[in-house]
């Protein structure tokens, strides 16, 4: 089993011009410690005007930072949203394509379609179609990385003409595809697709287990790769802040997994939001004073085995993986023995503290990361090995639809388009080509050639 870390890059209220900057300086900070000690992955999503919940627009441009700043993490995008209105699937492959260049291949590509009003309704999407939305985004940017040339797409939520979409990826056939999951279905969705399953819901191990069964009969059994390779792994997420002392990690760390648990909720399914106004972190406060929640009474509640959730005043708090080395070696381990293939920590949440976010860190890769490393490689290819029949019987069943490239397809210069149908045009255009290839460049076109053309375009025109 391998981890990661994660970013949302939370902001709660109240800020000032260089909280964002520091946020982000931090992260890069932790993200190059977690390089140094092992851990294997960071994950960035991509929200947009989620206020406070998370200011991370713009993800790639985050890990292409990261990368300049580590030799071995790989760099998750965790998730790229593919609706077409969201990110063009040229764009998306682009991007994809440029940071597994600058990173030398270290590039997870995560997917999803995002749920909240706040995006869907910003980029004019209709709710019912976002499923299906995601679907061809998500195709025809794989398309877009994998063909040269791209032959061309005629769609239900985009079009595009060939062209050959460069730069192309490090990693063949491409980089490793995942989808984010909320649920049962959709984590059966992945495993029809052939892809990695993020799974964003606090589960405890034993939950997972089932999660791990069910995906896997899946994949065995319905899969057809979306991709032109299967990443047939799970990983989820839980809250993590390790210390000697439990009560202190559960001061450190409890408060920041619960605002992120509020401030999702927020956005996703009962808050109403004022843009540049409401104030998350002031409503989180107030609720949590009207079930008579005490933060200390949380401390009070150790447990000798970690869970998702803790017990208080007859609800219940994210905890996962927040305690003493010894209890999250236990903790970790029960995930390891149910099939997860990586544990994703959420650290910068709410006000958790950049030095207590790096202590902890650096406790958890001396301390806890070295002895599942120890039998990650082991594992991993027993399990590649149980599922290799599974996943050739799934790409045998993978049929690949991209239509051939037009006969006699052909790009031409918008001015060529005009030029050629003016008197002299040929000859004009044929003299631009001569002198530009002896390096006269640009001055000649701006010159008496440009001249030329003017006259031709304009006569074309009308």
């Amino acid at each position: 089993m391998r981890f990661g870390i994660f970013y949302e890059h939370q902001l709660p209220r109240p800020w000032t011009g260089e909280s964002e900057l520091t946020l982000f300086q931090n992260a890069l900070e932790q993200c190059e410690l977690a390089d140094k000690l092992g851990i294997e992955y960071v994950w960035e999503v991509e929200h947009h005007f989620l206020e406070e919940y998370s200011h991370s627009s713009a993800p790639e441009v985050f890990l292409a930072a990261v990368s300049q700043r580590t030799e071995n993490i790989r760099l998750g995008h965790g998730i790229i949203q593919t609706a077409p209105k969201y990110n063009h699937p040229a764009r998306t492959a682009e991007r994809v394509a440029t940071l597994d260049l600058v990173s030398k291949g270290r590039v997870e590509f995560g997917s999803g379609e995002s749920a909240s009003t706040a995006e869907l309704g910003g980029f004019e999407i209709t709710p019912a179609l976002k499923r299906e939305m995601w679907e061809e985004g998500l195709k025809v940017s794989i398309r877009c990385m994998t063909e040269a040339p791209f032959t061309g797409h005629d769609g239900k939520h985009c079009s595009m003409p060939p062209r050959n979409v460069v730069p192309k990826p490090v990693q063949q056939p491409h980089p490793p595809l995942w989808v984010a999951c909320s649920r049962r279905d959709t984590i059966l969705l992945a495993a029809e697709k052939g892809i990695g399953a993020l799974t964003f819901t606090f589960i405890d191990p034993e939950e997972a287990k089932h999660w791990v069964g069910d995906y896997r009969r899946t994949l065995a059994e319905k899969c057809v790769p979306i991709g032109k390779a299967v990443n047939p792994e799970i990983a989820c997420v839980t809250p993590m802040m390790v210390h000697r002392d439990e009560q202190e990690a559960i001061r450190r760390g409890m408060e920041g997994g619960n605002f992120f648990g509020f401030s999702l909720a927020h956005f996703y399914v009962f808050g109403d939001h004022v843009p540049g106004e409401t104030n998350v972190w002031e409503e989180f406060q107030e609720k949590r004073q009207q079930m008579g929640y005490d933060p200390e009474v949380a401390v009070a509640l150790e447990q000798e085995r970690l869970g998702a959730q803790v017990a208080a005043h007859g609800g219940k708090g994210l905890r996962g993986a927040i305690g003493t080395p010894d209890q999250l070696r236990e903790f970790l381990r029960r995930y390891e023995e149910c099939g997860i293939d990586q544990v994703i920590f959420i650290q910068q949440a709410g006000r958790n503290r950049h030095e207590h976010i790096m202590e902890s860190l650096e406790l958890f890769g001396k301390e806890i990361l070295p002895e599942f490393k120890e039998r990650d490689e082991a594992l991993r290819a027993r399990k590649f090995a149980e599922l290799e029949p599974a996943i050739e019987a799934a790409m045998a069943r993978r049929v690949d639809d991209a239509p051939p490239l037009p006969e006699g397809y052909v790009m031409t210069p918008l001015a060529r388009d005009f030029v050629k149908q003016a008197a002299g045009g040929e000859e004009i255009l044929e003299d631009v080509a001569r002198r530009t290839a002896v390096g006269e460049g640009l001055q000649a076109i701006e010159g008496q050639i440009g001249e030329q053309l003017e006259r031709a375009t304009q006569q074309a025109a009308g």
